[in-house]
């Protein structure tokens, strides 16, 4: 029961969160046409990514070129659809005019869709700055900002930085784990050669919330410890069969495993 009301309170927070970012209280802006720019971005919010949303959008941000939020959801099909290019001009221009609510986002998108591992540190150190208590998770909720930091420095060859940082996170009172915390330090022991602390990771995930990836990494645990660990192996790939697996609509995670991978073990 607690850890289904962990894992719910987070994706209680993911909807909150989302919506929060896309509705806005138009009584508290003011300016008759950001008043106005404000009714058509909540307007167009609703109907995100079709034809009369980004006309919306663009009409608000005509009305009142400083509403950020206008430039940061019209990005947003932008990146989905791949026009990084564009999306990268919106989001900046939103960033440059409210640092304090887009840089979160930003540095969670250059970790996640550019693997601009550099950028997203320095956004997210940046945006900690505004938050020194507590930075929020990445808009897809599966994990904190200060884990995607980790992963970051994990990607740039800093595993101990990046052990250290979730170490931390996973220590303070109150912290609501994401989906894959255990795992992702589970890896990066295993990265670092500290087998122990891995496979500790890989069982408390497993516990938590197991899938193919985690099991896979236990058995390459066993594998070089010289134990049998075809079992687990054949585990992992009847779990990614099953669909266990970690999914994400648009990209992929970090340290994602495919199929092939667990076949050549």
């Amino acid at each position: 029961m607690e850890k289904f009301q962990r894992y719910y309170l987070s994706f209680l927070f993911l909807i909150v969160y989302t919506n929060t970012i896309a509705q806005v209280n138009c009584n508290a802006i003011e300016g008759e046409d950001c008043k106005k720019a404000c009714e058509l971005y909540n307007k167009a919010s609703d109907l995100q990514g079709f034809r009369e949303s980004q006309e919306d959008f663009d009409k608000a941000i005509e009305l009142c070129p400083g509403f950020s939020n206008a430039y940061m959801e019209k990005a947003v099909p932008y990146l989905k659809n791949g026009d990084f290019a564009t999306w990268k001009i919106l989001i900046d221009k939103a960033v440059a005019l409210e640092p304090q609510k887009h840089l979160g986002y930003r540095g969670w998108c250059k970790f996640q869709f550019f693997g601009d591992y550099k950028g997203a540190i320095q956004d997210l150190e940046e945006f900690r700055r505004y938050y020194p208590e507590d930075p929020g998770r990445s808009l897809n909720g599966d994990y904190h900002l200060d884990v995607v930091k980790a992963m970051s420095y994990s990607a740039l060859g800093q595993k101990e930085k990046a052990a250290g940082i979730i170490e931390r996170l996973l220590a303070t009172r109150g912290y609501v784990k994401g989906m894959f915390d255990h795992y992702q330090l589970g890896v990066t022991y295993f990265e670092l050669g500290r087998y122990d602390k891995a496979l500790e990771n890989f069982e408390k995930q497993s516990k938590e919330y197991d899938f193919a990836e985690n099991i896979y990494f236990k058995s390459k645990v066993s594998k070089i410890r010289n134990k049998d660990y075809l079992d687990l192996k054949r585990l992992a790939l009847q779990t990614y069969d099953e669909g266990k697996t970690m999914k994400d609509v648009y990209t992929h995670h970090f340290n994602k495993v495919y199929r092939k991978q667990i076949e050549e073990l």
